[in-house]
């Protein structure tokens, strides 16, 4: 069975750094491929309040939708406020794993007014910094819509819960042994170097390319073996964090 791969863009805002979010639009036209996309809806991490706010950002959105590109709900400020990693305990940061069901339910509900408000009606959902845990699901089937997660460690998607999981496995574009792969790629920190790396691997592996929707509806259950895989990056995580 032929791999499908995934792009995923996050940190999608009304301040963004919109030369590099361009460059990287232009090749993604180039090899047509249809791309995920996470907006934040109402961002307040400081790290990017340094781009001058974009009135136009909205209208853009819509653009990206017409081309058949998926938006995703990104959190709702992109602020951590706890240091719980969660169910995917990619770091020690989230905005959402620790906290209440009130205040978890409370951000969701908030961002979707933001995107409702645009007219704009998500399917996916991922936490900043990859982190959420079980309140964030239950919040999620209660105020919203959205039953599928970018996220986990798993070699393919998979039917859990009520939810559709779609597994993110690098943030690096380089050969990965496994049925389904999403690279999770940040467009503000992208660099001239790293655009012509994407752009060498999109035109290798043109044909390997699919939009997230097409394994929404996937049945199969998480096994034994996507949890082996699961531990290994997590155990090489923490050994890599003891090294530094």
């Amino acid at each position: 069975m032929k791999q499908s791969i995934i792009i995923r863009l996050d940190d999608a805002a009304e301040r963004m750094d919109i030369e590099r979010w361009d460059k990287m639009e232009k090749i993604l036209d180039k090899y047509a491929i249809k791309p995920l996309v996470g907006i934040i809806p109402d961002c307040r991490d400081p790290k990017m309040r340094v781009y001058e706010k974009n009135l136009l950002f909205w209208d853009k959105a819509h653009q990206w939708i017409d081309k058949g590109w998926t938006i995703a709900l990104h959190g709702y400020q992109h602020v951590y406020d706890s240091k719980d990693g969660g169910i995917n305990p990619v770091n020690k940061k989230s905005e959402f794993a620790g906290h209440s069901y009130e205040i978890q339910a409370a951000k969701i509900k908030s961002g979707l007014e933001i995107f409702k408000k645009h007219t704009i009606y998500p399917d996916v959902f991922f936490a900043p910094s990859h982190t959420f845990d079980s309140v964030t699901l239950e919040a999620l089937r209660n105020e919203s819509k959205i039953r599928c997660i970018s996220d986990t460690i798993a070699r393919d998607a998979y039917y859990k819960s009520g939810f559709t999981y779609v597994p993110v496995q690098s943030g690096v574009m380089r050969r990965l042994p496994f049925q389904t792969v999403t690279y999770c790629v940040h467009p503000n920190m992208l660099n001239d170097y790293l655009l012509d790396r994407i752009d060498d691997f999109f035109s290798r592996n043109t044909d390997k390319f699919v939009c997230i929707r097409s394994l929404m509806n996937t049945r199969r259950k998480y096994d034994m073996i996507d949890n082996i895989i699961s531990e290994l990056y997590f155990a090489r995580r923490r050994s890599l964090t003891l090294v530094r």
